[in-house]
């Protein structure tokens, strides 16, 4: 697998004494045009600044589908992936069926992913059902974003048969759009992100929107589906608010991780968020409070003792 570092910490200076060994950490994100990328940066960034001892990785990857066979091998020692998904591999279900990963475990829910369907100002595409008979990029093999493309579509009667699909990052599809060469494409990723963001300075481009009717119809296929308003100026030319789905990530690691470091991770979480928020907006939204709320898996140990330290309620189904 390729890996890319992500913001490591600084080499040590010639001629300085021998470090100790240092245990390495690879995380598990996405493609560079997303979110998931520069914010599995971050956290690597926070652990080899901060965890004496330990040095960590961020790695490219085809996203969460992807990542939960890392954490099950233990190719990864941390991975991000949507809720959906991280749901699917833990009981078995959907994409998963027949290759449950029941040692997943999670640290923490870190902040949502927005179903953001994007296609030219000009293209004549309003609204999801005008997406039949269009080229539409669902996003990459393997990743969460098919996994939710597929959903939404389904879910209001639209299948892959309706649709010329191609399965693209993010951003190819950015570049696919701008070129012209597709006419829409998914995006399920914590909003603003670059590959939207730089397609928005070079064409004009249009949000679709979901109705209420929709929403309810993604929210009955897809328990972790919930309602979420992308706001107004969040990319180039978006004038109005433009109403769609969010879906949380989790941040997992496979449950013989020791407990200790996951402890210690699931600490710097949320007492250096603000580290975090510098390097990715998204990070705002990781609060303890929204954690707890969202995660649809069981905590690891050593997560669960900084939310119970912290005060928080913990749901029967967080707990190993």
């Amino acid at each position: 697998m390729r890996v890319l570092s992500y913001a490591l910490a600084a080499s040590l200076l010639v001629g300085a004494p021998a470090a100790i060994a240092q245990q390495q950490l690879s995380i598990a994100t996405g493609g560079t045009g997303g979110t998931y990328y520069p914010y599995g940066g971050g956290i690597a960034e926070l652990i080899n600044n901060q965890l004496e001892g330990h040095e960590a990785v961020a790695e490219v990857t085809g996203a969460s589908v992807e990542n939960m066979g890392l954490i099950y091998r233990g190719d990864s020692d941390l991975a991000i992936a949507l809720a959906d998904t991280v749901n699917q591999a833990y009981t078995g279900t959907g994409d998963f069926e027949g290759r449950q990963v029941e040692d997943v475990r999670a640290l923490a829910s870190l902040y949502p992913n927005a179903v953001q369907i994007v296609t030219l100002a000009d293209s004549g595409i309003e609204s999801l059902s005008d997406l039949k008979g269009k080229t539409v990029s669902v996003g990459a093999p393997g990743s969460g974003t098919e996994l939710n493309a597929r959903a939404v579509l389904e879910a209001n009667g639209i299948t892959y048969d309706d649709i010329e699909a191609r399965r693209l990052n993010f951003n190819e599809t950015a570049d696919a759009i701008r070129d012209g060469d597709i006419d829409a494409g998914f995006w399920s990723v914590g909003p603003p992100t670059s590959s939207i963001l730089n397609l928005a300075t070079t064409r004009d481009i249009r949000l679709i929107g979901l109705t209420d009717e929709e929403v309810a119809n993604a929210k009955g296929e897809s328990d972790v589906f919930a309602r979420y308003t992308l706001r107004e100026g969040i990319y180039e030319g978006v004038e109005a608010p433009v109403q769609t789905l969010g879906i949380p990530n989790v941040l997992t690691v496979n449950a013989a991780m020791d407990e200790q470091l996951a402890y210690d991770i699931t600490k710097l979480l949320f007492e250096q968020t603000g580290k975090l928020i510098a390097i990715h907006p998204a990070a705002n939204d990781t609060t303890v409070e929204f954690s707890v709320e969202a995660t649809p898996i069981a905590f690891h140990p050593g997560a669960l003792r900084y939310y119970e330290e912290v005060g928080a309620e913990i749901a029967d189904h967080q707990r190993p």
